[in-house]
């Protein structure tokens, strides 16, 4: 199916992209009016774009179905300030509640249930529950369009980051495996980051990895070995060559079976590949 974006309704543009473009980390932005009216309200349109000067985005969209904006962009605009908590997965239930559109004057903390924490360089409140929380100061912001759906662009620039120590190591470092991040997916759906579906890529950017041009030609073509199995391999910064003293008794058992020999030596290979031996699979590979 292709898509014309100029053909489709708002809602229709809004259904796909939302949920083609996930999961999208959400930022619980805490913001106040020159009256001092405190709202709190999440934006799944957020994200990390720079780190020195420390520069996060986040956009209030105009809502789809009045094209009304809301109180979170007439706050900032008034006072240039935001708290933005994090969500995890403890408060999630909360955060979805404090979404629902209370009227001005109504405080979603008290709704929600949150506690008003206070910050230390802006007037907007933190979420006490929130394991990590951004001061944050606004630098601009950019409307994308006049139509429903259209974003606002908030550029803040975060003064001060306050960190839970349950989410922090013994050497004071964020620990992924502690902050159960919560994200947003296309319609009701959410995901949740936890030790279950947290694994690790090695980054390239460290050394020059062969690529799949390098690759021998019987390990390119396989049948077997899957696009990521092919990319951990292509990462190597030489090719590896043949260790002599390599011994693997499995290996040899395959070696003698003359019956479909590449294809079962590649699945034994695959399996090294997602146990992390990835030397191990290089060597048994360059025997098949």
């Amino acid at each position: 199916m292709i898509l014309d974006l100029q053909q489709l309704s708002t809602i229709d543009k809004q259904h796909y992209l939302q949920h083609i473009i996930a999961p999208r980390p959400i930022c619980f932005a805490s913001t106040i009016s020159k009256a001092g009216q405190v709202n709190l309200s999440p934006f799944s349109f957020f994200n990390l774009f720079s780190t020195d000067p420390a520069i996060v985005v986040f956009s209030p969209s105009r809502r789809v179905r009045d094209n009304t904006i809301k109180h979170t962009l007439e706050n900032v605009l008034e006072v240039p300030e935001v708290g933005i908590n994090i969500v995890d997965y403890d408060m999630v239930q909360q955060t979805s509640l404090a979404s629902c559109e209370y009227s001005k004057d109504i405080s979603e903390f008290e709704k929600a249930g949150f506690t008003m924490e206070s910050a230390q360089l802006i007037k907007p409140p933190l979420v006490k529950e929130s394991k990590a929380k951004m001061e944050c100061k606004v630098l601009e912001v950019t409307s994308l369009g006049d139509k429903g759906g259209a974003g606002n662009l908030v550029i803040c620039e975060v003064l001060r980051i306050h960190l839970d120590e349950s989410i922090l190591d013994n050497n004071k470092r964020v620990d992924q495996r502690r902050l159960k991040h919560v994200a947003r997916l296309g319609g009701n759906w959410y995901c949740r980051v936890d030790e279950a579906n947290l694994f690790e890529v090695e980054k390239p950017n460290v050394k020059l990895g062969i690529g799949f041009d390098a690759l021998p030609e019987a390990i390119r073509n396989s049948t077997v070995l899957t696009g990521n199995d092919l990319g951990i391999l292509a990462n190597v910064e030489i090719l590896p060559p043949i260790q002599p003293g390599f011994s693997d008794i499995q290996l040899e058992q395959l070696l003698a079976d003359a019956g479909n020999r590449p294809v079962t030596i590649h699945q034994y290979a695959a399996n090294l590949i997602a146990a992390g031996k990835i030397a191990e699979a290089w060597q048994v590979l360059l025997r098949s």
